[in-house]
């Protein structure tokens, strides 16, 4: 009986994985998919998270005195030496399990699509599932305590309370923040234009007159320096996300914020919350915050209309059936 010629899946499976197998360890596979990244001209930032995930994703199977080399890898090491580790070893929780994960399955999509590797395991990788934690804002008693914390009579403290203004007046993100330039700030249409966005998707978010007063008090005393940066240290170099991150934090402590992790994206969860109460429509929103996706702009409208309350107040069956008590 004559043999087929072609030859199945699993047997240039098994050919393939042994010509593989001498050719590429993790850190060369690493530098091929960093480098990857770098072509693609992803974000700097971008490609950080993916190397320190990575090198994390290695210490973990080095831990187990698994063989990291990518050939190697089953997609049972995921489960049970990364998830199941993760979880039960270490304690992580779930969104930091799956911050991993995503970072895990573009390196393994990589390395497969190009032929460095001939079995993806990652291929039916699914995220962990986790609870939708409600979306926590500061509340006005609580921004009136943060807002009375930067030293006015300081550079860094007129800087930070106009940092904090803008966070709340914009919803930006905090590594947005850090990237605006002097020649951002448009007074004439009132607008700050957003350069250091999510999928480099620039955008112009809407700034009213207090805020434009409160650029100039702050560019009269801020100068001329070096750098075209809008917010610097007192050295005079650009503010970094990390320094900004860290005196939000540090003004929470002060002002003694309980149960509301004081942090800059708290300040968009709360812009957006102050917004849909004063009537934002859901398109407004997502344009003014930059999302892709209408999903997280939903999840505010949910849980801050106004008229989803009033609304309730008419059609509600507990206050509509009569009961004896």
């Amino acid at each position: 009986m004559r043999r087929t010629n072609q030859l199945s899946s699993k047997d240039i499976d098994m050919i393939m994985d042994n010509v593989r197998r001498v050719e590429i360890n993790f850190q060369e596979a690493l530098n091929l998919f960093l480098e990857d990244c770098e072509i693609r001209n992803l974000r700097s930032h971008t490609i950080k998270y993916y190397q320190n995930e990575l090198s994390t994703f290695y210490k973990i199977l080095k831990e187990q005195k698994v063989d990291p080399a990518p050939y190697l890898i089953k997609d049972e090491h995921i489960k049970r030496n990364v998830i199941l580790y993760l979880k039960d070893q270490k304690g992580l929780k779930i969104v930091s399990i799956n911050t991993k994960l995503r970072a895990i399955r573009s390196f393994f999509n990589f390395l497969h699509r190009e032929g460095y590797i001939t079995t993806n395991p990652v291929k039916n990788l699914k995220l962990m599932k986790d609870r939708k934690n409600v979306v926590v804002t500061f509340s006005n008693e609580q921004l009136a305590e943060l807002f009375k914390q930067p030293d006015l009579r300081t550079f860094t403290g007129l800087r930070d309370y106009t940092i904090m203004s803008l966070l709340l007046e914009t919803g930006i993100r905090a590594n947005e923040c850090v990237g605006i330039s002097l020649g951002d700030i448009n007074y004439n249409e009132n607008t700050v234009l957003i350069r250091n966005a999510k999928g480099y998707k620039e955008r112009l978010v809407p700034i009213q007159s207090t805020m434009k007063s409160l650029f100039k008090k702050y560019l009269s005393i801020r100068g001329t320096v070096e750098t075209d940066a809008l917010f610097i240290t007192i050295d005079g170099t650009p503010l970094t996300k990390r320094q900004l991150q860290n005196r939000i934090t540090k003004y929470g402590e002060l002002a003694q914020i309980q149960n509301v992790r004081c942090s800059c994206h708290t300040f968009r969860h709360t812009f957006a919350k102050l917004s849909v109460k004063a009537g934002a429509d859901i398109f407004t929103l997502q344009s003014i915050l930059g999302h892709t996706s209408m999903e997280m702009v939903r999840v505010y409208v949910n849980l801050f209309s106004e008229d989803i309350i009033e609304k309730h107040r008419d059609f509600s069956p507990l206050k509509n059936i009569k009961f004896r008590i």
